[in-house]
């Protein structure tokens, strides 16, 4: 009964310090004090206070009042922190496909809600052929997809292999490597604040 007891603390523990994290982050992309969302919200300043500190236990209509005063979806509010390395077989992504236009066929494979900037580089790498790219800086959000070839790319110490359609994302603000096992071909785009 005890070890029951301790997951559903740790969960509820762990849902209130994402809720802070986000509720944090989201105030401070939208430009907001705690008293402007305060007063967007028609919360307490001490209430989200508490909540950003991991010492609240916000209600539904809490988190809904947040939401509608930073003008995001609820579940930016919830959602836990995703991993710094995600990978997407493009064989796991079902097809969105066209009535209008048979054989096209897409997949969604990754969305941001950044701003900022990016760059796009085409890369061609030999069989056998490694890059340790050194970090960049702290923000900056690698997204490589795998046109043809096998290569492992990621973290240095995390890089997982990649085939033909393959995406990895990952966080590239430490040290990160790309190693050819056939010949590759891939789209880099790089994500910056």
């Amino acid at each position: 009964m005890s070890s029951e007891v301790n997951r559903t603390s740790e969960t509820a523990d762990a849902f209130v310090c994402a809720v802070a994290a986000n509720v944090r982050r989201l105030r401070q992309q939208a430009g907001f004090t705690l008293a402007d969302l305060a007063t967007a919200s028609k919360l307490g300043r001490s209430t989200l206070a508490q909540l950003e500190s991991g010492k609240g236990n916000p209600s539904v209509e809490t988190l809904w009042a947040i939401a509608a005063a930073l003008a995001v979806p609820f579940a930016r509010l919830v959602e836990e922190q995703r991993p710094a390395l995600q990978v997407t077989r493009a064989s796991e992504v079902p097809p969105v496909k066209s009535e209008e236009t048979p054989g096209w066929a897409g997949r969604v494979l990754a969305t941001t809600e950044r701003r900022g900037t990016f760059e796009l580089y085409a890369l061609d790498l030999r069989a056998g052929t490694t890059r340790h790219a050194a970090p960049h800086y702290v923000g900056v959000t690698e997204y490589l997809l795998i046109i043809s070839g096998r290569l492992r790319a990621g973290p240095a110490g995390q890089a997982v292999e990649l085939s033909a359609g393959d995406l990895v994302s990952f966080t590239a603000d430490t040290p990160h490597d790309y190693e050819a096992i056939e010949d590759t071909h891939a789209v880099l785009v790089m994500s910056y604040p």
